[in-house]
This record gives C-alpha cells, sequence and structure tokens, in this order.
C-alpha cells in the first residue's frame, strides 16, 4: 500500500512563512505528477501547485510568485514553500501523487490526510 504523509503546517502570521512535505511510502515503481492542492471551509478542493516527472510546474494564479513546488526523487517527497502568506491561505493542504505501485500496474491516484495551515494575528 501506499501512504502520503503531509507535515509541516501550523498557524502563522500575514505575511510569515511555512514550508510543507510530503513523503509518499509503500510499494512504489515510479512517481508522475506530484500536486498540492487546499480547501478552505465552505468551499471547493482547489490545486495550488504541480510538479510533473520532467521537472515542469504549474501554479495556481492566486499563489504565483509567493509558492514554490519541488521535489526529491531518491526520496519520494514533494515540498511546499509558502512565503508572504496571508489569511486568505488559511485551509487544509492536501498532497496528491499520481504514482505506479508496480511496472505493470497502471498510474493512480493517491491523497494524503492533510495538514492544517492557519494565517492569522
Amino acid at each position: 500500500q501506499v501512504q502520503l504523509v503531509e507535515s509541516g503546517g501550523g498557524l502563522v502570521q500575514p505575511g510569515g512563512s511555512l514550508r510543507l512535505s510530503c513523503a509518499a511510502s509503500g510499494s512504489i515503481f515510479r512517481v508522475n505528477t506530484m500536486s498540492w492542492y487546499r480547501q478552505a471551509p465552505g468551499k471547493q478542493r482547489e490545486l495550488v501547485a504541480q510538479t510533473y516527472s520532467s521537472g515542469s510546474t504549474n501554479y495556481a494564479d492566486s499563489v504565483k510568485g509567493r509558492f514554490t513546488i519541488s521535489r526529491d526523487n531518491a526520496k519520494n517527497t514533494v515540498y511546499l514553500r509558502m512565503n508572504s502568506l496571508k489569511p486568505e491561505d488559511t485551509a487544509v493542504y492536501y498532497c496528491h501523487g499520481i504514482l505506479q505501485t508496480y511496472p505493470s500496474s497502471p498510474l493512480a491516484n493517491y491523497w494524503g490526510q492533510g495538514t492544517q495551515v492557519t494565517v492569522s494575528s
């Protein structure tokens, strides 16, 4: 079984920074796309940032220039560096991975349990 485990959330003041981590463990043959999503109370889950196996990245307009996604392929870990945080960034942040567990298996979607980020003074 594959598990995605997030860490690094917490309470931070506006303008502050946090770094989230997501480690994938278990039977993993290949990691394709790794992403961060977030869901604020009463709102739909939204894509924050993605990193592809090619190394390219994609960001939501609301976080461009403030957030940076990166990955360590040797550790099957993805990070989200969040700078200049705003109250509207408050949400539960979820890690998502598209992974292949065995050479013959199809790519499948996996989600972490989520980590709370609260931006407040």
